[in-house]
């Protein structure tokens, strides 16, 4: 089976007022859930994994690839230095979430991102996430110019009065 048989398996990006973003629908099923019903904690962990690993890949580039090194200087990958989440709502089974992946700052060898998880367009979760692009001998490596500009260009619009 090919991407073109499912186009929107990997989400899409989408512009707002705030500029251009992933969004990744996930339905909530049994295991994603505790005895009650309602989602577990780390599933919002894994849901949020899910929109940025299809982000990147919607941004031409997957993990996958990265890691055997054929799209990159050498094999390298994205790792999580540093996650924050707020839990303001509870999802429960069946639901129909959407991820949202949005990049807030680029460093050197790391990108922060905000993301929301969403139903029927009410914020339920919303975390940041610093990633750093690392060697597979766990040497920080500065983003390379195509990574850079494709990330630039989905950063969020700077508030030009703030």
């Amino acid at each position: 089976m090919t991407s073109s048989q499912w186009p929107d398996l990997a989400g899409r990006i989408v512009r707002d007022a705030e500029g251009q973003h992933h969004v990744l629908p996930v339905r909530v099923y049994f295991e994603d859930t505790d005895a009650g019903g309602v989602v577990y904690h780390a599933s919002y962990v894994r849901f949020a994994e899910r929109g940025r690993t299809d982000f990147l890949r919607l941004l031409g580039t997957d993990a996958r690839r990265m890691i055997d090194g054929s799209d990159s200087r050498e094999p390298a990958a994205f790792l999580v230095r540093r996650m924050s989440f707020d839990f303001a709502r509870p999802a429960r089974m069946d639901d129909l979430l959407e991820v949202e992946t949005r990049v807030k700052a680029l460093g050197a060898a790391s990108v922060t991102l905000d993301q929301r998880i969403c139903r029927e367009g009410k914020v339920l979760v919303s975390a940041e996430v610093v990633v750093v692009l690392v060697s597979m001998s766990g040497k920080p490596l500065r983003l390379s110019d195509t990574v850079r500009s494709a990330f630039e260009a989905h950063e969020a619009v700077k508030n030009s009065s703030a």
